[in-house]
């Protein structure tokens, strides 16, 4: 593994463990040549899957594009990161076993605010203002009261 500091070729792994979830392991590493420490994440990938956007741009499915989308979403609302972690393990999977070795970057987007909207709805609705280009402050309005609607018609559970 490269050293990210002085892009030296070799270090070595010095700790190794499951992450939280256990979908990857942490690695904690030691560059040979300056003695730098780094973290490095093995995970499973099951296929090559690309992602089709629009006017038919094709690129490499990015699991940390993703998770920096709905880290952006969630941030400074009080979402654990485990259950960020947790939603893009679960639609990273999704699109590696959906057997196409294309996925729509439209379905991608819907599979986002499909988890946030059952992870925390201001999340959702920031994710929604920019995946559905919301362009004036009425788009916004309308989407919070679907929102508010939904959430005061789902039941509520005795206590």
């Amino acid at each position: 593994m490269r050293c990210p500091f002085c892009a030296h070729d070799n270090s070595q792994v010095k700790d190794s463990r499951p992450t939280e979830d256990n979908s990857a392991i942490r690695r904690r590493r030691q560059c040979e040549s300056c003695g730098a420490r780094f973290t490095t994440f093995e995970r499973v990938q099951l296929r090559e899957v690309t992602v089709v956007k629009s006017g038919d741009r094709r690129q490499p499915f990015d699991r940390t594009k993703l998770e920096q989308s709905v880290t952006l979403a969630c941030r400074k609302r009080s979402v654990e990161p485990e259950r960020i972690a947790q939603l893009v393990s679960g639609i990273q999977r999704q699109v590696e076993t959906s057997g196409e070795s294309e996925v729509a970057s439209s379905r991608i987007g819907e599979m986002v605010m499909e988890g946030l909207k059952q992870l925390d709805s201001v999340a959702y609705i920031r994710f929604a203002s920019v995946y559905r280009d919301f362009s004036e402050a009425r788009d916004f309005e309308e989407f919070a009261s679907s929102v508010q609607d939904a959430a005061a018609e789902k039941p509520r559970g005795r206590s």
